[in-house]
């Protein structure tokens, strides 16, 4: 049954219905322990007032609630699952690509009671983290329980974190794309179908429980002047300055919280909270998700400076809450930060262009994907979620045109992402073989065989052929007079081209008109990258160049790099026929 299809499709709705549940027991947790900390149902938006379980205290309570939830959560994550610290993705991708997707199956209890715990006594951070972990903890044990493969295994744990994103921000598409591009980071039909049922599941149960509408109510979306696309494109790249300033700044307030404590870990959360309560005496809007706050961002309430200090005081109050050991996501301060961002840019249009610039609000909109992509460069997410949340189609154009530009801008900026940052501080590549593995530390000059013979560039298709037709590669390398590598041509190419000929034997067609320029190695290249390169390739084998690119040293292969877990020192003996008889 768990190698079968529908079995793999049973599997899928299954953990669907489960993260399903598990969101609506996740969303109840962040209502009732904000309820019990701050005494409202979403202190972000109730301007600084008391707690009323403790109105003696005033608006100070906030420097308390911090530390009281840090006691209970600090000590619940350091004894049963450390890492349902943080916010949580990067452990999920990590389990994808290095661990055959196993999940510590405590992650979901822990994270699930951690994360309401830390929303709830004022961490500013978001749920999306948390549920994306829990649904994916989920997928890992069932996977586990019916012993399926690792590849599947790896699926369950996508269909987990799908089926957790759709059913608590009601974003079913959104969920699957996030799982594919962040989690699988690749796209199959199988795993796609997979997902999707996962996706739906998840939603079908989530709209039981929330309804059919979306977690925020944001303003009608209207572009009224083409001059208005220069203005997104503009805010795209500051976006993609701020997704990366985000992460950079996260990851300087963690490290200074790891220098500057020195005591148990258990008792971090609580003594940093401090800190934490400081910030959200000064500005209560950062207390948890904020949500009231950036909605009202949207619609244009607040001024272009508040909102500028509002954008700052959430990057600090989400990096101390992750760097005191809080856990949630990042995903939603993403959204609040690109909606402040977009909201003072929007702003300030309208000052200087007052008869083109557009609402305040569609700033605040495209923002919030630009930001998010900025940080995260998942754009076709960034452009899923911001779709199903405004479900105004005409939010489409400028929407992509922003995202793609930050997505450009922070690849510009920065090797990594908010989540894969944290991994490489770990000295983890994504990319790279797992610690331990027997195959990816070495170099690609250490493995990579003899290159064959080049071709010239003005070699007829003829000759091409008969050379082709004598290789074992089905691909040979191009090189101009000078010696430099041009490119490859491949025997289906040159196939094609003599089928298109018919009798002339391709006669006038050189090697050069058919040339192709595949991903190419350099020597130095470590062998973990070289194979994620040859494995996609669908050729028999990769060129190695030199440093410069210019000259081939070399040939890589499937069996080359295999012969690096068993190199052959002597020829193996040829054993005799045995007579028959």
């Amino acid at each position: 049954m768990r190698e079968a299809k529908w079995g793999l499709g049973a599997l899928a709705l299954v953990i669907g219905a489960g993260a399903g549940l598990g969101s609506i027991a996740f969303r109840w947790l962040i209502k009732t322990f904000t309820g019990l900390f701050s005494g409202h149902a979403d202190y972000a938006g109730a301007g600084g007032s008391a707690n009323p379980h403790v109105p003696w205290l005033g608006p100070y309570f906030v420097l308390l609630a911090p530390v009281i939830g840090g006691l209970l959560y600090g000590p619940l994550v350091d004894r049963f699952a450390k890492e349902a610290r943080g916010h949580g993705v990067p452990e999920v991708m990590l389990a994808v690509a290095q661990r055959g997707g196993r999940i510590n199956p405590n992650v979901s209890v822990v994270k699930a009671l951690a994360s309401a715990l830390t929303i709830g006594s004022g961490g500013s951070v978001g749920r999306e983290g948390p549920i994306v972990q829990i649904g994916s903890a989920l997928g890992s044990t069932l996977g586990r329980i019916t012993k399926v493969t690792e590849g599947r295994m790896k699926l369950l744990v996508a269909c987990g974190a799908a089926g957790g994103i759709a059913a608590t921000f009601n974003a079913p598409l959104a969920g699957v794309f996030f799982a594919m591009e962040l989690i699988l980071r690749s796209f199959t039909v199988e795993a796609f179908g997979a997902v999707v049922l996962s996706s739906v599941a998840a939603s079908i149960i989530g709209r039981a429980a929330f309804g059919d509408v979306a977690f925020l109510t944001l303003p009608a979306f209207h572009v009224d002047h083409v001059a208005q696309y220069g203005l997104f494109a503009l805010l795209g790249i500051v976006a993609g300055g701020v997704g990366i300033g985000f992460t950079r700044i996260l990851y300087w307030i963690e490290d200074a919280c790891d220098w500057a404590w020195r005591g148990p870990e258990w008792l971090r959360p609580a003594v940093g909270g401090l800190l934490l309560g400081v910030v959200l005496l000064v500005l209560p809007e950062m207390y948890g998700v904020g949500y009231p706050v950036l909605e009202r961002a949207a619609e244009g309430k607040y001024a272009a400076a508040f909102l500028l200090l509002l954008l700052a005081g959430k990057v600090l109050a989400t990096s101390l809450t992750i760097g005191i050991g809080g856990s949630g996501g990042v995903f939603a301060p993403s959204l609040f930060m690109g909606a402040m961002l977009g909201a003072a840019y929007g702003a300030g249009m309208q000052s200087l262009l007052p008869g083109t610039a557009g609402a305040v609000g569609a700033y605040a909109l495209v923002g919030m994907g630009a930001v998010f992509a900025g940080a995260s460069r998942a754009p076709i997410t960034a452009v899923v979620i911001l779709f199903e949340l405004t479900g105004e189609y005409s939010i489409i154009l400028p929407l992509m045109l922003a995202i793609v530009t930050a997505t450009a801008v922070s690849r510009l900026l920065s090797r990594d992402t908010v989540y894969t940052l944290k991994l490489r501080r770990r000295g983890i590549d994504l990319d790279g073989p797992a610690p331990g593995a027997p195959l990816g530390s070495q170099r690609v000059d250490e493995v990579m065989e003899a290159a064959p013979g080049a071709l010239a560039v003005d070699a007829q298709l003829s000759a091409v052929a008969l050379a082709l037709s004598r290789s074992a590669h089905g691909v040979l390398p191009v090189a101009d007079k000078n010696g430099r590598y041009v490119g490859t041509i491949t025997a289906r190419a040159v196939a094609e081209a003599l089928a298109d000929e018919p009798g002339s034997a391709g006669c006038g067609a050189l090697a050069g008109d058919l040339v192709q320029r595949p991903a190419s190695l350099t020597a130095d290249l470590p062998l973990a990258a070289a194979l994620h390169a040859l494995i996609s390739h669908p050729g028999t084998g990769l060129p190695v160049l030199d440093s410069e690119r210019s000259h081939l040293v070399g040939w890589l292969t499937h069996q080359s790099a295999l012969r690096a877990l068993h190199p052959v020192t002597s020829p193996a003996p040829v054993c005799a026929p045995v007579p028959a008889g």
